[in-house]
């Protein structure tokens, strides 16, 4: 159900709930109250037929197949490209983040500035995904559906990018701040960028994957926040995932063993309460935080080189120590 706006004068707990479903306040939208509430969803926008797509465009199917983990050079070369690409437009998309914009209006920005670029947004029609990008505020943790809902003073928001072009995928986040932010929310997103940033730096060829998650969850514990569990890193190239998966918490049975040429995300969202998750709305997409506190997250696509790493959505992104206000 698509939640109509609530009026301007809340009715008291016991009177019937002002979205008209017939059931008293207290029962139906005062739990709700502070949440971040589903708005209208606008239509699939269309890509022009000079774009190459990824083949679940028309269908909104995603057949897997079994891709090298380990990229050829021509592979990464191409990777390197859409990486920047993403990263310029992310970049981009941040800067429009402010107080009065709705995330559809931020969708519209991002859908025309990847074809500019000669790109397919890669969100769009993904297993029918209906936008291209992913926008989550607040308590949602990630797959957020941009929509009607107005973004407002204090929010956070996380904008997810992923450029498909030259037949690879690249794939960044980052979490922004509209207008002025409490002091929790503004450490959430800080350490949170820390610990994104602490995973990239685990990534060594021949250690096993599972150091990314062991660095990313000691950091997020120094803070006493939560790391999300039910959403990872995953493999990426010329599928949008592939099937290796990051670990952004420990766990010993992530034994792959990181090996020069492996591209993957690592993406950790971490939480100021608990870590569990809930489906609240009926998109079967927008995951939240199950006790409603806020989360927010960071991503990069990183390649496994022979002396460490190469972050191949960094370039054209914004710093990792500059201030995510706009």
């Amino acid at each position: 159900m698509v939640m109509t706006e609530p009026p301007l004068m809340l009715p008291q707990a016991n009177d019937a709930c002002w979205c008209g479903s017939g059931r008293k306040y207290k029962r139906c939208h005062k739990p709700l109250e502070g949440r971040v509430l589903q708005g209208v969803v606008s239509p699939m926008r269309p890509v022009p037929d000079h774009i190459a797509k990824p083949p679940y465009a028309a269908t909104g199917h995603v057949d897997r197949w079994m891709e090298d983990r380990v990229k050829t050079p021509a592979i990464i070369e191409r990777m390197r490209h859409a990486g920047v690409v993403a990263a310029e437009i992310l970049r981009l998309a941040g800067e429009m983040v402010r107080p009065g914009i709705t995330t559809d209006e931020i969708d519209v920005f991002v859908h025309e500035a990847t074809i500019e670029r000669g790109a397919y947004p890669s969100p769009l029609n993904y297993s029918h995904y209906p936008k291209s990008v992913c926008t989550s505020v607040n308590e949602v943790i990630c797959h957020g559906i941009p929509d009607s809902r107005v973004l407002v003073e204090g929010d956070i928001i996380n904008l997810d990018v992923t450029a498909f072009i030259g037949g690879v995928h690249g794939d960044t986040n980052a979490t922004f701040f509209v207008g002025e932010v409490d002091a929790a929310s503004r450490q959430l997103v800080n350490v949170t960028e820390e610990c994104t940033w602490h995973g990239i730096e685990a990534v060594v060829a021949g250690r096993p994957i599972s150091d990314i998650g062991r660095a990313i969850e000691s950091h997020a514990k120094k803070h006493n926040l939560g790391v999300v569990r039910a959403f990872i890193g995953h493999g990426i190239g010329e599928q949008f995932h592939t099937d290796v998966q990051v670990l952004h918490y420990y766990d010993e049975r992530a034994s792959m063993i990181m090996r020069p040429g492996m591209t993957f995300t690592i993406e950790p969202m971490i939480t100021i309460g608990t870590w569990q998750h809930r489906m609240v709305f009926d998109d079967d997409w927008t995951a939240v935080t199950a006790d409603g506190k806020r989360t927010a997250q960071f991503e990069h696509t990183c390649l496994v080189t022979e002396n460490g790493v190469e972050v191949l959505t960094a370039k054209g992104a914004v710093s990792p120590s500059a201030p995510w206000t706009r």
